[in-house]
C-alpha cells in the first residue's frame, strides 16, 4: 500500500485504488512460482521448506458485542493478513475483500473491480504453496465500523469501511504508530491457527522502536515490549497453535523505510555519525540473552498464565 497506493515508500507510485491490489497480485503469484521451483527440482535433494512472510496487525472489536464492530475487526485481519494469506492457504482472495472492493468498485462506474481476479488454474496452482508461514507482528487497534462516500477517491484505505483507534493507556514509547498490546498477539495467532489449518509458524519480526535515543541504552520498555510479547506467543503454544520459531527485530539499529535513521529497534545501538559505524549494546541485549539461552523464560515465575 506505501509502495504503490500513496508513494510514501520506495517505489513511491500513487497508483490510488488499484497499485497496491495489483502489485499483491503479482507477489502471490510469483511466490507460488517460486514455491512450486523449489519443490520440484530441489526439494528432494535439499529437504528445504519455501514460505513467506506476512506482517498484520490485530483488529479487536470496540465493542464486542456489536455484529457491525465485529464485521468490521474481520475485515481488518482480512484486508491485512487473509490477502496475501487467504489465496496461498484457501486458494482465494477473501470473501470479504472480493464483496467490498468490487462493491466500491461498482459504485464508481468501473466495469470490473479494481482488486484482481485469479483463474481457476491460478488458484490451484497458489493453494498449498507454504511450508510456514512467517509472521511480523507489531501492535493492535481497536476497530469499528465507518462508511466512506463513494464520491471519495478510491483508495485500498477505504475500501474496507473501517475506523482504528487506540488505547490511550496503552504504552506507546517509540512512534506514533507502534503502541505494546501483547494480547493482541495470542488473539492473531489463534486466528491463524483457524483460518488456515494450523500451519508451522515462524515469527519473523516482533519488536519495538524508539525515536528519542536514550543516552545511557537504557531501554528498559523494550525489555517489557519482548518480555509482554513472548508470554502471549507462549500462552499460544498452550492454545495449540505450532508456533516453531521467534526473532526479535531487530538486532541493530538500521535503515528505516522513509524514516531513514531516526527509527531505531535495534537491541544494539548503532552510531551512524562515526564512519566505523560501532555498536553498543542497549540493555535489552542482557535480557534477550537470558531468554534465548534459556529457550524461554530464565524464571517460571515471570510467566503470567
Amino acid at each position: 500500500e506505501k509502495g504503490y497506493e500513496t508513494g510514501e515508500h520506495a517505489p513511491g507510485l500513487k497508483l490510488g485504488g488499484c497499485g497496491a491490489y495489483k502489485a499483491a497480485h503479482h507477489i502471490i503469484k510469483t511466490h507460488a512460482k517460486v514455491w512450486h521451483s523449489y519443490n520440484t527440482t530441489w526439494r528432494r535433494e535439499q529437504r528445504g521448506m519455501v514460505g513467506i512472510s506476512l506482517t498484520s496487525g490485530w483488529g479487536e472489536p470496540v465493542d464486542p458485542h456489536s455484529q457491525t464492530d465485529r464485521d468490521a475487526a474481520e475485515r481488518y485481519i482480512q484486508f491485512h493478513l487473509g490477502w496475501f494469506a487467504n489465496p496461498i492457504y484457501r486458494g482465494d482472495y477473501p470473501e470479504v475483500m472480493k464483496n467490498y472492493v468490487g462493491k466500491k468498485s461498482a459504485q464508481q462506474g468501473l466495469g470490473t473491480s479494481r482488486l484482481p481476479t485469479f483463474s481457476v488454474q491460478e488458484k490451484n496452482y497458489i493453494k498449498g504453496t507454504s511450508d510456514f508461514l512467517g509472521i511480523g507482528h507489531f501492535t493492535t487497534r481497536y476497530v469499528l465500523q465507518k462508511n466512506f462516500p463513494f464520491l471519495q477517491v478510491s483508495s485500498y484505505h477505504t475500501d474496507h469501511d473501517l475506523a482504528e483507534l487506540v488505547d490511550p493507556n496503552w504504552p506507546a514509547p517509540g512512534p506514533k504508530w507502534l503502541y505494546s498490546v501483547p494480547w493482541g498477539f495470542r488473539r492473531l495467532l489463534n486466528f491463524i491457527k483457524t483460518q488456515y489449518g494450523n500451519p508451522l509458524i515462524y515469527v519473523t519480526e516482533n519488536g519495538m522502536s524508539e525515536t528519542v535515543q536514550c543516552p545511557q541504552l537504557c531501554d528498559e520498555w523494550r525489555i517489557q515490549y519482548l518480555k509482554g510479547y513472548i508470554n502471549e506467543i507462549l500462552k499460544a503454544l498452550n492454545d495449540g497453535v505450532n508456533v516453531k520459531g521467534y526473532t526479535a527485530w531487530s538486532l541493530l539499529d538500521k535503515f528505516e523505510w522513509n524514516k531513514g535513521f531516526s527509527e531505531r529497534f535495534g537491541l544494539y545501538h548503532i552510531d551512524f555519525k562515526n564512519k566505523n559505524k560501532p555498536r553498543y549494546p542497549k540493555a535489552s541485549v542482557d535480557y534477550y540473552k537470558k531468554i534465548i539461552s534459556a529457550n524461554g523464560f530464565p524464571n517460571p515465575r515471570e510467566v503470567m498464565s
